[in-house]
């Protein structure tokens, strides 16, 4: 699976982790998007290669995102048409299975960080503080633009832990659920790409 960078990749991994029934399969990080969309013609046509997989932020256009991804995969032949929110695998006549994901569920702009938020325990006391903290920094002092609003108030929910970590590290301590909807999609999507 090609991923845009470490904390995609470490998320995934300890999701699986929580999973052991899930197909095994590897993770290259890309070092950002451009990267990663750079890499999809020889990572597609690399020798032995069976099912690679696309993980990366809708970002604040996810019409956009899916459109680069799908305009490189239509230059190699594999058609995606569209994307639902499980996700997509297509068959390609003749070429690996490819699978595509657009953090956070396919179908809103947003970002790893979004998914994840989506796996803090429901009626945590913490989380609405969390916000909280956040939303009351005045504007004027903020070192984030306002997109990365979001991952603001998930890092610092996740300084409140008993230990502080990262995502996959917190999705391996057991801090966040992994059995919402939205992580049972992401796990089906990597079941009919994988398995």
């Amino acid at each position: 699976m090609l991923v845009e960078g470490q904390d995609d990749k470490h998320v995934v991994r300890h999701l699986c982790d929580r999973h052991p029934s899930l197909p095994d399969f590897f993770v290259r990080e890309r070092n950002g998007f451009d990267q990663l969309l750079d890499t999809i013609g020889a990572e597609l046509n690399a020798p032995g290669l069976q099912a690679p997989g696309i993980l990366v932020d809708a970002d604040t256009d996810e019409s956009a995102r899916w459109n680069a991804v799908r305009h490189r995969l239509l230059e190699e032949d594999i058609n995606p048409d569209s994307l639902s929110a499980t996700g997509r695998v297509v068959n390609p006549q003749g070429k690996p299975r490819v699978g595509i994901w657009l953090m956070p569920d396919n179908e809103s702009p947003g970002e790893l960080e979004d998914f994840v938020t989506r796996m803090i325990p429901s009626g945590d006391p913490v989380w609405p503080l969390s916000e909280r903290y956040i939303d009351r920094i005045p504007l004027e002092n903020r070192k984030f633009t306002e997109k990365k609003t979001s991952r603001a108030k998930l890092y610092a929910w996740l300084a409140a832990r008993e230990e502080p970590r990262q995502m996959g590290l917190a999705i391996g301590a057991r801090d966040l659920e992994v059995d919402g909807p939205l992580c049972r999609n992401f796990l089906v999507w990597l079941t009919n790409l994988f398995g």
